[in-house]
């Protein structure tokens, strides 16, 4: 019983290292660019996308679907860094543990 206690206090301590993470990686962001640095896309470690620039060359009423594959393209690869970032942060505390849909 007493092993239970203490992998009880143990878990109890992971969960709220693994809340102060969730609440850390709001505040981080990162940033993708797509077209050479013409669109770029800042999204948050919770996937919130909070920025867009589009470096006003690239806009051609002739070629919205230009336009359209280049921001597609910077928001796809922010999305992915955010995705490397959580693994980064969370994943020490999920490595081993094998939860299915636990992140």
């Amino acid at each position: 019983m007493r092993n239970m206690g203490n992998m009880m206090k143990q878990m109890q301590k992971m969960q709220k290292q693994m809340q102060k993470a969730q609440e850390e990686l709001k505040e981080k962001t990162v940033e993708a660019t797509s077209g050479g640095g013409a669109v770029k896309v800042t999204a948050t470690g919770d996937k919130r996308i909070v920025d867009i620039e589009i470096d006003e060359d690239v806009v051609d009423p002739d070629d919205v679907e230009m336009l359209q594959d280049l921001v597609l393209a910077a928001t796809n690869e922010a999305l992915k860094q955010v995705d490397e970032l959580v693994e980064k942060d969370l994943g020490k505390f999920t490595k081993g543990l094998n939860i299915p849909g636990m992140f």
